[in-house]
């Protein structure tokens, strides 16, 4: 009994000291819990400040994977803008068993859907790997990506060191990097094309382990691959320029992009029609207008570089960074080239995409 008196009689008195000292930690704890968030804040604003600024000035500053970019206005404004519908855990390739071993139905032929080239595409994925992005990227919080297009105004930019800094770069066709590793940089974590874009060696300007990404825009560019992987006949019927013969890439890092994306990037951006009349020329997205959707649909920030053409009606202005090719060459072309600039303007003005250079 005198043990629960004293227990009784003092339990009110540790309360007494003891109290004070818990709400004083607890203040403490408030304060500096509301300083860090101050402080976090204005390195974000900060963070933000510079990655515009480098993003349109060209700077050498880097940009900034971590998380508080992710969650920064730059990122909410840009999903805000969009209206794609299409989830960042979509893949970006496609599998033996989501296309055969499982219901999936298209009624779309190439480019748009995989209609009529089932049993092509089925030997194809066959023999290549069907493993995704690397894990190193794909488990990142926050994707910096930045596409890389062949356009003129990348040209003295000095934006190599800067475009290396990207958790993920990507490249069009037969783009080269040797020689100018200055203004373009040398890391390349994909690489889109087709068969008359492709490299018959694609070790000369990538890296080992470039995903080197197919994109059908016919059932002949499959036909292609699948002669290529099988080492069988090569038919050279159906195309607009021989592509390679002999192909000596790697294939364990060959992709086949999904056509759904090629479908959304007609469709929801560009809002062209995908079955035109018949009397009327086809027009397709170029695979750099295809590499920008797909980069916001799988990075939480998206710079680019090298597209736009020069604003000239000359036929001799040279388009590329590399070569000798001028505006001539793109007379008949399947794309509408002024459509597409108008979507990426729309899509920079809504702080969706970013400049690393005034365009031209």
């Amino acid at each position: 009994m005198k043990e629960g008196k004293a227990f009784r009689f003092h339990s009110p008195l540790l309360c007494v000291w003891w109290l004070p000292l818990i709400l004083l930690l607890f203040i403490s704890f408030v304060i500096y819990y509301y300083s860090f968030a101050i402080l976090q804040s204005s390195n974000l604003n900060a963070i933000c400040g510079a990655c515009l600024s480098f993003s349109y000035r060209g700077t050498n500053k880097s940009p900034n994977s971590s998380k508080s970019l992710c969650d920064g206005w730059l990122t909410r404004k840009k999903w805000e803008s969009l209206n794609f519908n299409i989830s960042r855990q979509m893949q970006l390739f496609l599998k033996m068993e989501d296309f055969f071993w499982r219901e999936h139905l298209s009624n779309l032929v190439l480019p748009y859907g995989i209609k009529s080239s089932e049993l092509l595409l089925l030997k194809v994925l066959a023999a290549i790997a069907n493993d995704q992005v690397p894990a190193k990227i794909e488990n990142l919080e926050c994707r910096t990506c930045v596409v890389i297009g062949n356009g003129f105004a990348i040209k003295n930019s000095s934006l190599g060191s800067t475009i290396n800094k990207y958790d993920v770069v990507i490249r069009l066709n037969d783009a080269p990097v040797r020689g100018y590793e200055e203004d373009v940089g040398n890391k390349t974590t994909m690489r889109f094309f087709y068969p008359e874009s492709a490299s018959y060696n694609p070790g000369l300007h990538n890296e080992p382990d470039t995903l080197m990404v197919l994109v059908p825009f016919k059932q002949q560019d499959l036909r292609w691959l699948k002669e290529i992987l099988y080492n069988e006949k090569r038919v050279r019927k159906g195309f607009w320029k021989p592509p390679p013969q002999i192909w000596l890439g790697d294939i364990s890092k060959i992709r086949v992009l999904d056509p759904y994306f090629l479908h959304k990037t007609a469709d929801k951006l560009l809002r062209i029609p995908l079955q035109p009349k018949s009397k009327q020329q086809p027009v397709h997205p170029t695979t750099g207008i295809l590499a920008v959707f797909v980069a916001l649909n799988y990075c939480d920030v998206v710079h680019i570089a090298g597209f736009g053409y020069p604003n000239t009606r000359s036929q001799k202005d040279p388009i590329h960074y590399y070569g000798y090719d001028t505006m001539k060459s793109m007379k008949n072309s399947y794309h509408d080239l002024n459509h597409e600039a108008e979507a990426l303007k729309r899509l920079e003005d809504s702080g969706a995409i970013s400049y690393l250079h005034p365009d031209l």
